[in-house]
């Protein structure tokens, strides 16, 4: 009775938690390891985005550069197939409303101001036939309406024309015009020696106060243009390659936005100015005569594409660089030495931060075709 059980003894707890130092030691080493990989994502979410960004600037940069090169390459048909009428100032009008007038050449280039971007205005015909110049066998006064020509054979009712003076003089003016077809009488019908410009709802490109005081003579032509495209390209205030083109139905012009990102827009004339048919010379001044424009025989231009994704470092120190070559001649700029070449600074310095965008320049050289098959 006096031997205790060892049962009735307390028992001690041997198990312990973890101290506190313990506990923030761990929390500390979980905070760190939270932080590195915070870090590396981030990091690598960055550069996705970099790439991804850069790639659709290749895109919109490539897109643009398409869709000039395009443009350029049918300008001037209908036009150029009369070398003599180039440069002439053209005067139209639709019914309802404002008239408006532009250079009768494939491609006029607007310098843009403190080397801003440029702007480029594209003038072609588009004809479901042929298109070639005819030639009037009688006076046709300014508020005469039908013109006397040689032959009639492929203009059909409908058509825009434009009148052009044999020999281009100074205040020379050309007449945009469409043809009309009654044929309720011979004298408003189209006949085979004959194309009428009457007014109304079937010619509401017909505005006598378009036309010269002493309206066209004999041996003066007209160029079947069939449908005048008109298309301006240029760079938007919110940086995105705008079209504006006149349209048929309204007689006004049209803007839409094209592609994003394009920063810059830099043109120049390539010119013959030897008459050996090889462009020797590039330049940004546009021609005032007609013997000025029987020079230019392609269009030189460059477009600056900028990245969409802003980087937290200075990721670029210059304005890009246009490479031109070495042999190149420029009359209006002045390219400097890039390595074994020769390079011109594109300007994008405007833009907000700049310097924390990637650029990306795209250039070529279009030839005016239509100006070369006629020549």
């Amino acid at each position: 009775g006096g031997e205790g059980s060892d049962m009735s003894r307390p028992v001690k707890n041997k198990t312990q938690g973890f101290t506190l130092v313990e506990l923030m030691v761990g929390l500390a080493l979980g905070l760190l390891t939270v932080l590195v990989i915070s870090q590396v994502l981030a990091m690598a979410e960055g550069k996705k985005r970099s790439v991804s960004m850069g790639s659709g600037a290749q895109v919109n940069g490539s897109l643009t550069l398409f869709t000039l090169q395009r443009d350029i390459q049918h300008a001037g048909y209908g036009i150029a197939q009369l070398p003599s009428s180039l440069g002439c100032l053209v005067k139209g009008k639709r019914s309802g409303a404002d008239a408006f007038q532009f250079t009768l050449a494939p491609v006029v280039i607007n310098n843009g101001t403190s080397d801003g971007p440029d702007q480029l205005t594209v003038v072609q015909g588009q004809t479901t036939g042929f298109s070639t110049p005819l030639t009037l066998t009688g006076d046709h006064g300014a508020t005469a309406t039908a013109f006397a020509v040689k032959s009639s054979f492929g203009v059909p009712a409908g058509s825009m024309m434009i009148a052009v003076p044999k020999l281009l003089g100074s205040g020379s003016t050309c007449t945009l015009f469409n043809v009309t077809h009654d044929a309720t009488s011979p004298l408003t019908a189209i006949g085979p020696t004959r194309l009428p410009n009457g007014g109304g709802d079937a010619g509401p490109w017909n505005h006598s106060e378009l036309f010269p005081p002493g309206g066209y003579v004999t041996d003066d032509l007209l160029l079947h243009i069939g449908s005048l495209v008109r298309r301006t390209y240029a760079v938007s205030s919110a940086h995105n390659l705008q079209l504006s083109e006149l349209s048929l139905t309204s007689g006004t012009d049209v803007t839409q936005d094209l592609y994003p990102q394009i920063v810059n827009l830099q043109a120049f004339y390539g010119k013959d100015t030897d008459a050996n048919g090889v462009v020797d010379r590039y330049d940004a001044a546009t021609p005032t005569t007609n013997d000025g424009w029987k020079q230019v025989l392609a269009i030189r231009i460059a477009v600056v594409a900028r990245s969409n994704q802003y980087e937290k470092d200075e990721v670029t120190a210059s304005a890009p660089l246009w490479d031109v070559g070495t042999s190149a001649t420029f009359a209006d700029a002045t390219p400097e030495t890039c390595g074994a070449s020769k390079c011109i600074p594109l300007k994008v310095s405007q833009l907000d931060q700049w310097k924390h965008y990637r650029y990306k320049v795209y250039d070529t050289i279009v030839p005016l075709r239509n100006v070369l098959w006629n020549s």
